[in-house]
Protein backbone atom coordinates (compact mmCIF):
# COMPACT_ATOMS: atom_id res chain seq x y z
CA UNK A 1 0.00 0.00 0.00
CA UNK A 2 2.83 2.28 0.86
CA UNK A 3 4.39 1.52 -2.63
CA UNK A 4 1.59 2.86 -4.44
CA UNK A 5 1.60 5.86 -2.94
CA UNK A 6 4.77 6.33 -2.93
CA UNK A 7 4.73 5.73 -6.99
CA UNK A 8 1.40 7.85 -7.03
CA UNK A 9 3.34 10.94 -5.76
CA UNK A 10 6.59 10.46 -7.92
CA UNK A 11 4.09 10.41 -10.96
CA UNK A 12 1.79 13.76 -9.82
CA UNK A 13 5.24 15.45 -8.84
CA UNK A 14 6.90 14.53 -12.26
CA UNK A 15 3.93 15.83 -14.01
CA UNK A 16 3.50 18.99 -12.12
CA UNK A 17 7.46 19.34 -13.39
CA UNK A 18 6.35 18.49 -16.59
CA UNK A 19 3.53 21.41 -16.86
CA UNK A 20 5.64 24.17 -14.93
CA UNK A 21 8.65 23.44 -17.90
CA UNK A 22 9.00 26.00 -20.71
CA UNK A 23 9.84 23.59 -23.26
CA UNK A 24 12.32 25.79 -24.60
CA UNK A 25 15.70 24.79 -26.84
CA UNK A 26 18.85 25.96 -25.45
CA UNK A 27 22.52 25.35 -26.99
CA UNK A 28 24.68 24.15 -24.68
CA UNK A 29 28.23 26.42 -24.83
CA UNK A 30 30.02 25.26 -27.30
CA UNK A 31 32.88 27.37 -29.76
CA UNK A 32 31.48 29.61 -31.94
CA UNK A 33 32.73 32.09 -35.23
CA UNK A 34 32.54 35.61 -34.63
CA UNK A 35 32.91 38.25 -36.70
CA UNK A 36 36.90 39.43 -37.08
CA UNK A 37 36.51 42.54 -35.78
CA UNK A 38 35.03 41.50 -32.62
CA UNK A 39 38.24 39.84 -31.92
CA UNK A 40 40.12 40.61 -28.65
CA UNK A 41 43.48 41.01 -29.85
CA UNK A 42 44.07 42.57 -33.10
CA UNK A 43 47.37 42.27 -35.65
CA UNK A 44 49.50 45.18 -36.24
CA UNK A 45 48.57 47.23 -39.44
CA UNK A 46 50.90 45.78 -42.19
CA UNK A 47 50.58 42.57 -40.53
CA UNK A 48 49.03 39.22 -41.75
CA UNK A 49 45.44 39.59 -42.23
CA UNK A 50 42.26 37.48 -40.03
CA UNK A 51 41.17 34.55 -41.76
CA UNK A 52 38.54 33.70 -39.17
CA UNK A 53 37.81 33.84 -34.94
CA UNK A 54 36.67 30.59 -33.00
CA UNK A 55 35.33 32.14 -29.50
CA UNK A 56 35.16 30.02 -26.58
CA UNK A 57 32.94 31.24 -23.11
CA UNK A 58 33.73 29.64 -20.20
CA UNK A 59 32.19 30.32 -16.93
CA UNK A 60 35.22 32.74 -15.56
CA UNK A 61 36.28 34.31 -19.01
CA UNK A 62 36.84 33.64 -22.85
CA UNK A 63 39.23 32.27 -24.73
CA UNK A 64 39.77 33.18 -28.74
CA UNK A 65 42.04 31.58 -31.44
CA UNK A 66 42.15 33.86 -33.98
CA UNK A 67 43.74 32.16 -37.43
CA UNK A 68 46.09 34.40 -39.19
CA UNK A 69 47.14 34.76 -43.01
CA UNK A 70 49.87 31.89 -44.49
CA UNK A 71 52.18 31.35 -46.22
CA UNK A 72 54.51 28.79 -45.16
CA UNK A 73 55.55 25.16 -46.25
CA UNK A 74 55.19 24.17 -42.96
CA UNK A 75 52.59 22.17 -41.58
CA UNK A 76 49.40 24.14 -39.30
CA UNK A 77 48.03 27.54 -39.20
CA UNK A 78 49.12 30.88 -38.00
CA UNK A 79 47.41 32.02 -34.84
CA UNK A 80 46.56 33.87 -31.91
CA UNK A 81 45.23 32.56 -29.28
CA UNK A 82 43.94 34.61 -26.34
CA UNK A 83 42.35 33.78 -22.72
CA UNK A 84 40.59 36.11 -20.47
CA UNK A 85 40.03 34.68 -17.09
CA UNK A 86 38.25 36.61 -14.48
CA UNK A 87 35.50 36.02 -12.19
CA UNK A 88 33.46 32.90 -12.15
CA UNK A 89 30.29 33.36 -13.10
CA UNK A 90 30.56 35.57 -15.94
CA UNK A 91 29.09 33.33 -17.91
CA UNK A 92 26.68 30.99 -16.12
CA UNK A 93 26.23 27.68 -18.16
CA UNK A 94 29.70 27.31 -19.57
CA UNK A 95 32.37 25.31 -17.40
CA UNK A 96 35.21 27.30 -15.80
CA UNK A 97 38.49 26.85 -17.53
CA UNK A 98 41.40 26.02 -15.06
CA UNK A 99 44.66 27.92 -15.52
CA UNK A 100 48.36 27.89 -14.54
CA UNK A 101 51.06 29.77 -14.52
CA UNK A 102 53.40 30.00 -17.21
CA UNK A 103 56.90 27.36 -17.01
CA UNK A 104 59.03 26.23 -19.30
CA UNK A 105 58.18 22.59 -19.48
CA UNK A 106 55.09 23.49 -20.90
CA UNK A 107 56.26 26.16 -22.99
CA UNK A 108 58.40 23.72 -24.55
CA UNK A 109 55.91 21.40 -25.23
CA UNK A 110 53.81 23.72 -26.71
CA UNK A 111 56.61 25.25 -29.07
CA UNK A 112 57.32 21.58 -30.40
CA UNK A 113 53.58 21.64 -31.40
CA UNK A 114 53.22 24.90 -33.10
CA UNK A 115 56.18 23.51 -35.97
CA UNK A 116 56.46 20.11 -36.46
CA UNK A 117 59.81 18.91 -38.23
CA UNK A 118 61.11 22.71 -37.65
CA UNK A 119 64.25 22.71 -34.92
CA UNK A 120 63.35 25.56 -32.65
CA UNK A 121 65.31 27.92 -30.13
CA UNK A 122 64.62 29.53 -27.24
CA UNK A 123 65.90 33.47 -26.96
CA UNK A 124 67.25 33.71 -23.64
CA UNK A 125 67.34 37.62 -24.38
CA UNK A 126 65.11 39.63 -22.22
CA UNK A 127 61.93 41.46 -24.34
CA UNK A 128 59.19 43.18 -23.39
CA UNK A 129 56.41 45.34 -25.76
CA UNK A 130 53.97 47.22 -24.47
CA UNK A 131 52.12 45.24 -22.35
CA UNK A 132 55.05 43.58 -20.58
CA UNK A 133 57.90 40.67 -20.67
CA UNK A 134 56.95 38.11 -23.20
CA UNK A 135 59.40 35.30 -24.39
CA UNK A 136 59.81 33.65 -27.88
CA UNK A 137 61.48 30.67 -29.66
CA UNK A 138 62.49 30.63 -33.56
CA UNK A 139 63.89 28.78 -35.97
CA UNK A 140 64.43 27.99 -39.72
CA UNK A 141 62.82 24.80 -41.30
CA UNK A 142 64.47 22.58 -44.18
CA UNK A 143 62.75 24.28 -47.40
CA UNK A 144 63.72 28.04 -46.02
CA UNK A 145 60.63 29.19 -44.08
CA UNK A 146 61.29 31.13 -40.42
CA UNK A 147 59.17 30.04 -37.67
CA UNK A 148 57.90 32.22 -34.19
CA UNK A 149 56.24 31.21 -31.10
CA UNK A 150 55.46 33.88 -28.72
CA UNK A 151 54.06 33.97 -25.52
CA UNK A 152 52.80 36.28 -22.63
CA UNK A 153 51.01 36.89 -19.76
CA UNK A 154 49.44 40.11 -18.66
CA UNK A 155 48.74 40.39 -15.05
CA UNK A 156 48.98 42.65 -12.81
CA UNK A 157 52.14 42.81 -9.87
CA UNK A 158 51.91 41.09 -6.67
CA UNK A 159 51.86 44.33 -5.10
CA UNK A 160 48.54 45.80 -6.90
CA UNK A 161 46.60 42.43 -6.02
CA UNK A 162 47.06 42.96 -2.49
CA UNK A 163 44.44 46.23 -2.61
CA UNK A 164 41.50 43.68 -3.58
CA UNK A 165 41.59 44.70 -7.26
CA UNK A 166 43.74 43.83 -10.12
CA UNK A 167 43.04 40.12 -10.55
CA UNK A 168 42.50 39.35 -13.93
CA UNK A 169 44.77 37.90 -16.05
CA UNK A 170 45.35 37.46 -19.95
CA UNK A 171 47.69 34.91 -21.63
CA UNK A 172 48.41 35.22 -25.30
CA UNK A 173 49.96 32.82 -28.21
CA UNK A 174 51.42 33.65 -31.06
CA UNK A 175 52.14 31.20 -33.80
CA UNK A 176 53.83 32.31 -37.38
CA UNK A 177 55.26 30.88 -39.93
CA UNK A 178 56.51 32.53 -43.50
CA UNK A 179 58.09 31.44 -46.30
CA UNK A 180 59.74 34.99 -47.24
CA UNK A 181 59.85 36.80 -43.78
CA UNK A 182 62.71 37.23 -41.10
CA UNK A 183 62.70 36.73 -37.52
CA UNK A 184 62.93 40.22 -36.99
CA UNK A 185 60.12 41.00 -38.88
CA UNK A 186 57.56 38.17 -37.67
CA UNK A 187 59.49 39.88 -34.06
CA UNK A 188 57.48 42.90 -34.91
CA UNK A 189 53.84 41.37 -34.75
CA UNK A 190 54.84 40.62 -31.18
CA UNK A 191 55.65 44.77 -31.07
CA UNK A 192 52.42 45.51 -33.03
CA UNK A 193 49.71 43.58 -31.81
CA UNK A 194 46.64 45.29 -29.55
CA UNK A 195 44.71 44.03 -27.01
CA UNK A 196 41.03 45.54 -27.36
CA UNK A 197 39.10 42.88 -25.06
CA UNK A 198 38.48 44.29 -21.28
CA UNK A 199 37.62 42.81 -18.13
CA UNK A 200 34.29 44.58 -16.45
CA UNK A 201 35.10 46.58 -13.37
CA UNK A 202 38.03 48.02 -11.92
CA UNK A 203 38.34 44.62 -9.18
CA UNK A 204 39.41 42.32 -12.89
CA UNK A 205 41.58 44.34 -13.97
CA UNK A 206 44.80 42.88 -15.43
CA UNK A 207 47.31 45.86 -16.33
CA UNK A 208 47.45 46.94 -13.31
CA UNK A 209 47.65 50.87 -11.64
CA UNK A 210 48.56 52.81 -14.75
CA UNK A 211 52.54 53.78 -14.84
CA UNK A 212 53.99 57.31 -13.43
CA UNK A 213 55.36 59.65 -15.76
CA UNK A 214 58.84 59.61 -17.11
CA UNK A 215 61.00 60.69 -14.80
CA UNK A 216 63.25 62.17 -17.82
CA UNK A 217 60.24 64.61 -18.76
CA UNK A 218 61.22 68.34 -17.14
CA UNK A 219 63.68 67.32 -15.97
CA UNK A 220 67.29 69.50 -15.79
CA UNK A 221 70.00 67.56 -17.94
CA UNK A 222 67.91 64.87 -19.79
CA UNK A 223 67.74 66.02 -23.21
CA UNK A 224 65.10 64.62 -25.50
CA UNK A 225 65.63 64.06 -29.07
CA UNK A 226 63.44 63.38 -31.81
CA UNK A 227 63.30 60.27 -33.61
CA UNK A 228 66.60 58.52 -33.95
CA UNK A 229 69.30 59.61 -32.15
CA UNK A 230 67.43 60.34 -28.80
CA UNK A 231 68.34 58.75 -25.71
CA UNK A 232 65.45 56.05 -26.00
CA UNK A 233 66.28 53.11 -28.43
CA UNK A 234 64.81 53.28 -31.56
CA UNK A 235 60.83 51.82 -31.58
CA UNK A 236 60.59 47.84 -33.48
CA UNK A 237 58.94 48.40 -36.80
CA UNK A 238 55.41 46.40 -36.53
CA UNK A 239 54.48 44.95 -39.64
CA UNK A 240 56.23 43.33 -42.60
CA UNK A 241 55.60 42.90 -46.28
CA UNK A 242 56.74 39.85 -47.96
CA UNK A 243 59.54 40.28 -50.26
CA UNK A 244 58.67 38.96 -54.36
CA UNK A 245 59.61 36.06 -55.14
CA UNK A 246 62.70 35.86 -57.36
CA UNK A 247 62.18 34.32 -60.80
CA UNK A 248 65.16 33.51 -62.45
CA UNK A 249 65.00 32.66 -66.36
CA UNK A 250 67.93 30.42 -68.10
CA UNK A 251 70.96 32.47 -69.79
CA UNK A 252 70.50 32.71 -73.51
CA UNK A 253 73.65 31.62 -74.96
CA UNK A 254 75.04 33.56 -77.56
CA UNK A 255 76.87 32.26 -80.59
CA UNK A 256 78.75 33.56 -83.48
CA UNK A 257 78.58 32.54 -86.82
CA UNK A 258 82.10 31.16 -86.85
CA UNK A 259 81.31 28.99 -83.99
CA UNK A 260 77.37 27.93 -84.86
CA UNK A 261 77.32 23.72 -85.34
CA UNK A 262 74.39 22.38 -87.77
CA UNK A 263 71.98 20.52 -86.04
CA UNK A 264 73.04 16.56 -86.20
CA UNK A 265 71.52 15.70 -89.69
CA UNK A 266 70.89 18.83 -91.36
CA UNK A 267 73.45 19.24 -93.96
CA UNK A 268 75.36 23.07 -94.02
CA UNK A 269 74.84 25.62 -95.80
CA UNK A 270 77.83 26.03 -98.68
CA UNK A 271 78.82 29.78 -97.87
CA UNK A 272 77.50 32.08 -100.45
CA UNK A 273 79.70 32.60 -104.05
CA UNK A 274 80.41 36.02 -105.59
CA UNK A 275 78.83 39.19 -104.43
CA UNK A 276 75.58 39.86 -102.27
CA UNK A 277 72.51 41.22 -103.61
CA UNK A 278 70.61 43.49 -101.99
CA UNK A 279 66.48 43.47 -101.52
CA UNK A 280 64.34 46.01 -103.02
CA UNK A 281 64.77 49.02 -100.85
CA UNK A 282 68.13 48.55 -99.29
CA UNK A 283 70.97 50.75 -100.38
CA UNK A 284 73.54 48.92 -102.23
CA UNK A 285 76.77 47.55 -99.92
CA UNK A 286 80.05 46.90 -101.46
CA UNK A 287 82.87 44.63 -99.48
CA UNK A 288 85.60 46.63 -101.65
CA UNK A 289 87.54 49.22 -99.41
CA UNK A 290 86.37 52.63 -100.58
CA UNK A 291 89.88 54.13 -102.42
CA UNK A 292 92.06 56.83 -100.22
CA UNK A 293 91.39 60.29 -101.05
CA UNK A 294 94.57 60.89 -102.97
CA UNK A 295 93.33 58.04 -105.77
CA UNK A 296 91.37 60.95 -107.37
CA UNK A 297 93.22 64.14 -106.92
CA UNK A 298 96.07 61.82 -109.17
CA UNK A 299 93.67 60.60 -111.61
CA UNK A 300 92.80 64.47 -112.25
CA UNK A 301 96.22 65.65 -112.59
CA UNK A 302 97.16 62.95 -114.53
CA UNK A 303 93.77 63.91 -116.91
CA UNK A 304 94.84 67.84 -116.38
CA UNK A 305 98.26 68.08 -116.42
CA UNK A 306 100.85 68.58 -119.32
CA UNK A 307 103.62 66.51 -119.92
CA UNK A 308 107.15 68.22 -120.36
CA UNK A 309 109.61 66.58 -121.89
CA UNK A 310 113.19 65.80 -120.69
CA UNK A 311 116.18 68.65 -122.56
CA UNK A 312 117.91 65.43 -123.61
CA UNK A 313 115.00 64.34 -125.71
CA UNK A 314 115.02 68.14 -127.10
CA UNK A 315 116.42 68.46 -130.83
CA UNK A 316 117.71 64.69 -131.99
CA UNK A 317 115.24 62.84 -133.49
CA UNK A 318 115.77 59.04 -132.98
CA UNK A 319 116.32 60.23 -129.00
CA UNK A 320 113.23 61.98 -129.02
CA UNK A 321 111.80 58.37 -130.39
CA UNK A 322 113.21 56.48 -127.86
CA UNK A 323 112.06 58.75 -124.81
CA UNK A 324 108.34 58.39 -126.14
CA UNK A 325 108.41 54.69 -125.36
Amino acid sequence: MRLRKTILLVAVAGTMAACTSTGGVRQPSAPEAVAPEKALVLPPPGGPSIVSVVERKRGNGVEQTISLFTSSSVPGQNFLNVQFFGASGANPGAGNAGFSMINESGIAREVARSAPSVPMATSATFLQNAYGPFGYASGRSRAGDTCLYAWQQIRSSTAANTQARNFGMIQLRLRLCDARASERQLLGIVYGYTVTGTFDGELWNSYGNPPPADVALGRTGAPIYPDEGGYRASPMPIGYEPAPAIVTQPRAVVRSASTAQPAQGVAPVPAPIGPRVPLPGEAPQTSARPAVAVAPIEQSVRAIGVTVPSPDCIGDAAMTAACRR
